[in-house]
C-alpha cells in the first residue's frame, strides 16, 4: 500500500501476527538456514519495521524456538505421509526420512544438529508425537508386540538418521538402492533376533 508520499506502508503492528513471523522465521530457516533468523530478516521477509517481531517475542530465541517446533511439525508430516511406494511401512518412513535429508538440508539441520531436542531421550522422541502413531502399524505389519515393535523402529531410525546426517552435509551421494538395502538389512536383521529370542 503506497502513502501519499509514493512511499509504502509497513504493516500495522495488529495486522503482523505471531503465527506470521513463526511462518516468516520457517522459510528464512528453510530457504537460507536457521542461523539467518533474526529481528531484520524476518521484518524484511513480511515487509514490516522489526516492531512487530519485538512485540509478539521477548527475544529472537523465542522466535527460533517457535519455528523449530514448526519445523519439526513439517518434518512429521513429510515422513508419515506415506504413499506406498516401498513394500514395507517401517522402510518408506526410513526412505522419507533421508529425502528429507536431501530435499530439505537447511530444516534437516536446524532440526537435528542444533540444541533444541537437548533433554529429550531417544525413546521419548520416537514414543512420542513424533512416530507413536506409527507403532500400530508395524505390530500389524511385522506380527509382532509394542516392545519388538519399538526395537524394529529404532534400529532402523538410528540407521536411518547416520544416513540422513550425511547427506545433509554433503559427506555422500544419494544412491536409493543403497540406502533400500541397507534399511532392509536393519529391518531383516532386527526381526531375525526377534524370532530367535535373542532381542535385548
Amino acid at each position: 500500500m503506497q502513502n501519499i508520499n509514493g512511499g509504502t506502508n509497513m504493516p500495522a503492528i495488529a495486522k503482523v501476527t505471531k503465527e506470521m513471523i513463526i511462518d516468516a522465521a520457517f522459510e528464512i530457516a528453510k530457504e537460507v538456514g536457521a542461523e539467518n533468523i533474526n529481528a531484520r530478516t524476518v521484518s524484511q521477509k513480511l515487509g514490516c519495521s522489526t516492531q512487530p517481531v519485538l512485540y509478539h517475542f521477548k527475544t529472537i530465541e523465542d522466535v527460533r524456538i517457535a519455528a523449530h517446533k514448526k519445523a519439526s511439525e513439517f518434518h512429521i508430516d513429510y515422513v508419515t505421509n506415506l504413499s506406498g511406494k516401498y513394500e514395507r511401512p517401517m522402510l518408506e518412513v526410513g526412505m522419507r526420512h533421508i529425502q528429507f535429508a536431501v530435499k530439505e538440508k537447511n530444516l534437516f539441520r536446524f532440526l537435528f544438529h542444533s540444541n533444541y531436542y537437548i533433554g529429550v531421550s531417544l525413546s521419548d522422541w520416537l514414543t512420542g508425537e513424533n512416530f507413536g502413531s506409527l507403532f500400530p502399524i508395524l505390530k500389524k505389519q511385522a506380527k509382532v508386540d509394542e516392545r519388538q515393535a519399538y526395537s524394529i523402529f529404532s534400529q532402523i531410525f538410528l540407521v536411518t538418521h547416520g544416513i540422513a546426517s550425511l547427506l545433509a552435509n554433503n559427506a555422500m551421494v544419494y544412491d536409493e538402492a543403497y540406502c533400500i538395502n541397507t534399511l532392509s538389512n536393519a529391518y531383516f536383521g532386527t526381526m531375525h533376533l526377534i524370532t530367535g529370542g535373542n532381542l535385548l
